[in-house]
């Protein structure tokens, strides 16, 4: 039984095809990553400004700013209504607003 070889201009070629795949998984994998990071860091910033907030109830402006630094965000909002509070933090350039009100 004979085999068949392929001609000389076709060899070499499953390489290019896994070096390919190989390139499209990296960029893929890189992506996702970038995406994670993003999705973690806003989830960190919605947890500052919960934070802040309800310190910002119950202790004002000064104490929403440093619950804000403890967790790693600026305060850049703070408005007194009433007994409700409203804030904006951001963390590593995302954004995140709360509310809270204080307990009666």
């Amino acid at each position: 039984m004979t085999r068949k070889r392929a001609p000389a201009h076709d060899r070499g070629q499953a390489v290019l095809v896994v070096l390919a795949v190989v390139v499209i998984a990296a960029v893929a994998a890189s992506a996702l990553a970038g995406m994670g990071n993003t999705a973690a860091h806003r989830d960190h910033a919605q947890a500052a400004a919960d934070a802040a907030a309800l310190a910002g109830a119950v202790g004002g402006e000064q104490v929403a700013a440093r619950v804000a630094a403890a967790n790693g965000a600026q305060l850049v909002e703070f408005a007194a209504l009433g007994a409700v509070v409203e804030v904006e933090v951001v963390y590593r350039h995302q954004r995140a607003r709360a509310r809270a009100a204080r307990a009666p």
